[in-house]
């Protein structure tokens, strides 16, 4: 076994290599090899051989299925399957709490930074939500290396042979402008699945113009079977509009294995909206009236008629009688659906059998009945003649039983009610209503102008992520088109009111909005007039992604004024990280172009503008560390060293590095460590590393950049 020290491979994962050994361990025949357009041997995939090893039928040439295709998929799949040779640099002067933070903000475009992050966060992310382009033919498109002219979609399509005849009419309404976009998301979706956990979800937002094409996207990328519902947000009333209103937008939300979802007995519920307003006037009024519960029934009443109209609180106005567990209102003791057990429950005054309901008494049996009369949870009507009623109180009480049908509140809606519930719930609706001007104006007041056109309510996208994490406190949201940064305030706002300490991850590309001034009018120039201005005044370069980070900075501070709960970790901060070019200087990837004079001024390896810094995130990144591990920096044996969550990396990329500084790092026995390549002190020290790492921490993994 050779000494020598093994090289992190500073690239993000060749997964079009890793799908190919895949296929070979299940199918050796079906890998062969082929010449390469350089003129190098490589391995390659006998599809038509693999084509007929999965069926049980001969296979002669394409035949007829249903699937999903456009001009540039092919070109899609590659793309989101190449490896790239980048990296993220730290910024600590845009970042908040570098030192302590778990939030990152990666600027740059996002299919890179989806593949930067895969070995780090492969199969960690809970959620994903996005916002991305609507393809209205206004919104800024990415560019990427599969896109092509109309011509060259034209023939793809089939709309135009190679000598550039019309084969279809309309070629304009045809391929290129919906191939784009379909595209451009495939490629992204196709990442960003790999990030998932088994029990992820990822929900997208989309209005009509593309709603079919991303629905049939995600049914291919995560399978129809994992597909959960399709939302529809209603944001207000057009009433210019010549034909109907479309004043709503879609969320589809998806899965990445339902299965798993229902293998946990996952089940989604929120809070009833308004609940806590409740319980809050409650606690009140009992501070003044102590065990009065009449008069603070009769002081909860006025409350519910003061309040203003549209308060989610007015909706439970039924929840006006009070005890010691608080507001509660009646509820149907009667077996749902018919066939409910029959036995005697003797009134508390007439001492006779109450009438039994028609559909038979919801609990099974005398002692669960005598259970809940006991706890007080059980409501007695004048005398025997009618059946009692349940007790539903706005924060289920110890002991309050779980009711199947809400019959007080519709036919269709279930209210579950649990012991360790905090409140009661509700199943959310596919369909809600939220007006879009709240976002808008709350946005203008905080970032003093309007910076953002058609932000997306961050109330609302906490609420989701609430309602979608109930066994995931701590989880990782991501999202890769930040814009706005919605999702990170959002995020602050769950963990700050239901006391989660959800992560974020927004990914933003730095777009010039001079560029973009130049390329808009009317309403949408003057908002991005606003972001320049404000950034002006800031004294922050002119592109979007400065914009979405001084919005977390604003919203941050703001959460930390309001009312907070105490299960929350606090945390506002973020980790800025920028998607750049290899650490590593040319020579390290093309070493077949380099002359004799190159690698004498080339020794490093490492470009000269990168910092030590820069350095250890790149190895972070290759090595699958996560990015907001905390980190030290500190001085041993004259040398700058790293350490990342106390013992998990040690890193060193001083030269002159020794055997002394060698052993006392092995004498701290970390995870990992890693030096400079030619950073020892000289051959016999870089020699005898593994040796003595072997001799005296010997799990530890070395390598050297």
């Amino acid at each position: 076994m050779s000494d020598e020290i093994e090289k992190l491979k500073l690239h993000s994962p060749d997964l079009t290599a890793q799908n190919v050994d895949k296929i070979a361990a299940l199918f050796p025949g079906c890998v062969t090899e082929s010449i390469g357009p350089d003129g190098t041997l490589r391995r390659a995939v006998d599809f038509d051989l693999l084509r007929q090893e999965l069926s049980d039928s001969i296979v002669e040439g394409p035949q007829e299925r249903y699937h999903l295709d456009w001009p540039g998929k092919r070109q899609a799949l590659i793309t989101a399957n190449a490896p790239i040779a980048k990296t993220l640099r730290p910024s600590r002067a845009e970042s908040v709490n570098f030192d302590t933070t778990r939030n990152l903000f990666i600027e740059g475009d996002n299919l890179e930074a989806l593949k930067l992050l895969q070995e780090t966060y492969l199969g960690k992310v809970k959620m994903i939500y996005i916002d991305p382009p609507y393809n209205t033919g206004k919104d800024f498109i990415y560019k990427d290396n599969f896109a092509s002219s109309q011509k060259e979609q034209e023939e793809k399509a089939g709309e135009r042979d190679a000598q550039g005849g019309q084969l279809v009419s309309n070629p304009e309404t045809r391929g290129r402008f919906h191939s784009d976009w379909m595209s451009m998301m495939y490629s992204r979706l196709s990442v960003a699945k790999r990030l998932l956990m088994d029990e992820g979800i990822i929900l997208v937002s989309i209005d009509d113009y593309e709603q079919a094409s991303l629905r049939k996207l995600l049914d291919e990328v995560f399978g129809e079977r994992n597909f959960v519902a399709q939302l529809t947000w209603e944001k207000g009333r057009k009433n210019d509009a010549k034909f109907f209103s479309v004043g709503h937008e879609y969320m589809l939300v998806f899965g990445k294995n339902v299965t798993k979802l229902r293998e946990r007995n996952e089940a989604w519920r929120e809070e009833k909206p308004g609940a806590r307003d409740i319980w809050d006037e409650f606690t009140r009024l009992r501070a003044i009236h102590g065990d009065d519960f009449k008069a603070i029934e009769t002081n909860l009443t006025q409350w519910y008629s003061d309040l203003p109209k549209g308060h989610p609180a007015k909706k439970w106005a039924r929840y006006k009688r009070v005890d010691k567990y608080g507001p509660w209102r009646d509820r149907d003791i009667s077996w749902p659906g018919g066939d409910g057990p029959r036995y005697d429950v003797i009134h508390p005054l007439t001492k006779k059998p109450c009438a039994v309901p028609e559909r038979g008494w919801i609990y099974a049996s005398p002692d669960e009945m005598q259970r809940q009369i006991k706890l007080g949870l059980v409501e007695f009507r004048e005398d025997h003649s009618e059946p009692p009623f349940r007790k539903a109180h706005i924060r289920p009480a110890p002991g309050e039983a779980e009711g199947p049908l809400d019959d007080q509140d519709s036919e269709t809606e279930e209210e579950e009610v649990t012991e360790d519930a905090e409140f009661a719930t509700q199943v959310r609706g596919a369909y809600f209503y939220k007006q879009s001007q709240v976002s808008v104006k709350y946005l203008r007041k905080l970032m003093e102008g309007k910076v953002f056109t058609n932000p997306k309510d961050h109330d609302e996208l906490a609420r989701l992520i609430e309602y979608v994490t109930p066994n995931d406190r701590s989880g990782i949201i991501m999202d890769f088109f930040a814009g706005s940064a919605s999702t990170a305030e959002a995020v602050l706002r769950a963990n700050s009111t239901y006391g989660s300490n959800h992560r974020f991850i927004m990914v933003q590309l730095p777009e010039s909005l001079e560029e973009a001034e130049r390329n808009t009018t009317g309403t949408a120039k003057k908002t991005v007039q606003a972001a320049i201005k404000l950034m002006k005044k800031l004294d922050r370069p002119l592109v979007l992604s400065e914009v979405s980070k001084e919005r977390i900075r604003r919203a941050g501070a703001a959460v930390l004024t309001s009312s907070v709960s105490d299960d929350w970790n606090g945390d506002v901060g973020f980790r800025v990280l920028k998607i750049d070019s290899s650490n590593m200087a040319d020579v390290y990837y093309t070493p077949d172009a380099t002359n004799q004079a190159d690698l004498l001024t080339n020794v490093d390896n490492i470009k000269p503008d990168r910092s030590p810094e820069d350095l250890l995130f790149q190895v972070l990144l290759d090595w699958g560390v996560d990015l907001t591990l905390p980190i030290t920096r500190e001085t041993v044996e004259g040398k700058t060293v790293f350490t990342v969550a106390g013992a998990a990396l040690i890193a060193c990329f001083d030269n002159g590095v020794d055997e002394a500084l060698v052993k006392t790092l092995a004498a701290r026995h970390p995870l990992r460590v890693v030096f400079k390549d030619t950073g020892f002190k000289n051959d016999a020290t870089k020699i005898n590393v593994k040796q003595i790492f072997k001799a005296l921490s010997p799990d530890t993994e070395v390598k050297a950049i």
